[in-house]
């Protein structure tokens, strides 16, 4: 029997520490499910988490953005690309078995119209798997979290609002609020949990900061990683490997994975 994959080190070696963590956390996840075809990536992006998540192909791969989609397509792990929002996507009704959604939804303003059209272009009783930050994502940042510990919540909030802001987050949803959302687009929800445990989301958080160099990287060589070497990245393994090994399911994670089925009804 072969290896498991190290998702970590895969991430790692391709992205920013602090977003390779969590990326790596949910491709862990999806290995538990046998996706039907067939599958929608709705918001692929440049196709890279698909990439590295499954040894399949997947059907479709859709996304709003041209720059992204372009990477994503010379990846070669999408049958077919796509540009289109969700909200109005070019697929008759019925046209696939599943729909996976990977930290997508959360930066959609107009979400009901795309979970409309989600359960439009799934067949009744196809799967709906999605993951997105939840309530407790801005409670268990750390910074905000220390003015608020010495009485500034001011600064407390304000900070909130900044990284939020910066997270290009429109939603951070509890359950309770997913739920009847995902009701009323014709979903029903069979599972969720939380994950991403507040020290994992400290990772992330300073991350952000420490990551500068990245970002530089990026814009002057076309790559966040300039040696992706076990021995030049050991410091972000070092960093990242706790909390990728930390129990899946933690009850104050700042992240929930879900997982639907379209009703047959609908």
């Amino acid at each position: 029997m072969s290896e498991p994959k190290d998702f970590l080190w895969l991430q790692v070696r391709d992205l920013p520490y602090f977003r390779a963590l969590l990326r790596a956390v949910e491709s862990r996840f999806y290995q538990d499910f046998q996706l039907q075809a067939p599958i929608l990536d709705l918001g692929c992006g440049d196709g890279h988490f698909a990439s590295i998540t499954f040894d399949r192909k997947i059907d479709v791969g859709l996304d709003p953005w041209a720059g992204p989609l372009k990477q994503a397509a010379a990846r070669g792990k999408y049958l077919l690309t796509v540009q289109s929002s969700g909200d109005k996507m070019p697929f008759e009704d019925a046209s696939f078995q599943t729909v996976i959604s990977n930290s997508v939804l959360e930066h959609i303003p107009d979400l009901d119209a795309v979970l409309l059209e989600t359960a439009r272009v799934l067949k009744p009783g196809g799967m709906f798997i999605f993951c997105v930050p939840n309530h407790q994502f801005l409670t268990n940042l750390s910074i905000s979290g220390f003015f608020d510990r010495i009485g500034l919540r001011f600064l407390g909030n304000a900070y909130r609002g900044f990284f939020n802001k910066i997270s290009r987050h429109y939603h951070c949803d509890s359950p309770e609020v997913w739920q009847p959302r995902l009701k009323a687009a014709g979903f029903s929800v069979e599972r969720y949990w939380h994950y991403f445990s507040p020290h994992a989301l400290h990772v992330l958080e300073w991350g952000h900061y420490f990551g500068l160099p990245s970002v530089v990287a990026k814009w002057l060589f076309k790559r966040w990683i300039l040696v992706p070497t076990k021995w030049n990245l050991s410091g972000a393994l070092a960093i990242t490997r706790p909390s990728y090994d930390e129990v899946p399911e933690n009850p104050s994670g700042a992240y929930t994975f879900y997982v639907c089925r379209k009703n047959s009804s609908s």
